[in-house]
């Protein structure tokens, strides 16, 4: 009787089962005019709450501690942002202001991701309100990124015995070139990106599998070089997570996108991937990644209806472990 109270309270009860992690901080970075969209942020965090959300269900981040730091990026590099010491050439990679209070929004972000994956390890799913900073190296940061908030979170989880294998699962406009290299020459990893290929970054390394698209691919040419591999991949490699990078920003109305892809395209996509990995009940970690629309609110609709495929993923399953009690009564 406990299990079938415990199945209804699953399906019917609180309307959020799963953890946000959020912080105002993120919004209240000063980067003057820059393209980067960090109202986005506090925009998307009222949308949850206009979903349903409560305040228990949202997780305070704090920032990344300079040892987890230092499991993916080099001392050098690490002690340079922190003194605030970046070369000019660095700083012109980084393509954004760079301040200390930049570099604590980094940290902050970072120490989001983890928490995020820590969550997802125990709750099967959560879902960070920020991050997905994938073009940033062990030694420099580059294309708005200073610090590889998810290969910090999984190579965490993996020194600390909480995961053997991972998987991160693409879906930025951008490939996540950063990402690719720090994980090219470990097996415990496998990295997936679908992106464009005829845009920043000009050098791309390769993931264990890349769906390369170019300017004018619409979804027909999206979906179609992202279904064949879900759910194989997922139970080729097996991953203990999957950490998910939900980019905005290969939508046609981005200000840096060239293909033509449709808001539910990218809904579709987010159903394959968060969807195929919880019904095979594998742990789903998601990140925000890019999103620069001309109107930031077509950027947090994307964003939304991503936490709307998390949501139906949940209530799917639950709605098959309460059928299948009810059977079996």
């Amino acid at each position: 009787m406990a299990d079938f109270l415990g199945s209804i309270f699953s399906l019917f009860g609180p309307r959020i089962p799963f953890k946000f992690i959020y912080s105002n901080e993120y919004w209240m970075v000063d980067i003057d005019r820059h393209v980067f969209p960090v109202k986005k942020y506090r925009m998307l965090y009222e949308k949850v709450i206009n979903l349903g959300a409560r305040h228990k269900d949202f997780i305070e981040p704090r920032p990344a501690e300079e040892k987890d730091l230092l499991l993916v990026h080099t001392p050098k590099y690490v002690q340079k942002v922190t003194t605030g010491t970046l070369s000019s050439i660095e700083l012109q990679a980084l393509e954004m202001p760079f301040s200390p209070e930049v570099v604590r929004f980094f940290k902050l972000m970072t120490g989001g991701t983890i928490r995020t994956v820590e969550e997802a390890l125990k709750d099967g799913l959560a879902v960070h309100l920020g991050g997905g900073f994938h073009h940033a190296f062990p030694d420099h940061g580059e294309g708005f990124c200073l610090f590889n908030d998810v290969a910090v979170a999984v190579e965490k989880m993996k020194r600390e015995g909480r995961l053997n294998r991972a998987m991160i699962v693409d879906g930025d406009l951008h490939q996540g070139n950063g990402t690719a290299f720090i994980f090219s020459k470990k097996d415990y990893v496998f990295t997936f990106s679908i992106h464009q290929m005829d845009i920043h970054p000009a050098e791309k390394p390769p993931d264990n599998l890349d769906v390369e698209l170019w300017s004018g691919d619409d979804d027909e040419a999206y979906l179609a070089g992202l279904s064949p591999h879900f759910p194989r991949i997922y139970q080729e490699f097996k991953p203990d997570l999957v950490v998910y990078v939900a980019g905005a920003d290969p939508y046609r109305g981005d200000m840096l996108s060239g293909l033509d892809i449709s808001a539910e395209a990218l809904r579709k996509r987010d159903r394959i991937i968060i969807g195929q990995a919880y019904q095979l009940k594998i742990p789903i970690a998601i990140v925000l990644g890019g999103g620069y629309a001309a109107e930031i609110e077509e950027t947090v609709e994307i964003h939304l209806n991503t936490i709307r495929e998390a949501l139906r993923a949940f209530r799917r399953r639950a709605q098959t472990r309460f059928t299948s009690l009810i059977q079996s009564k």
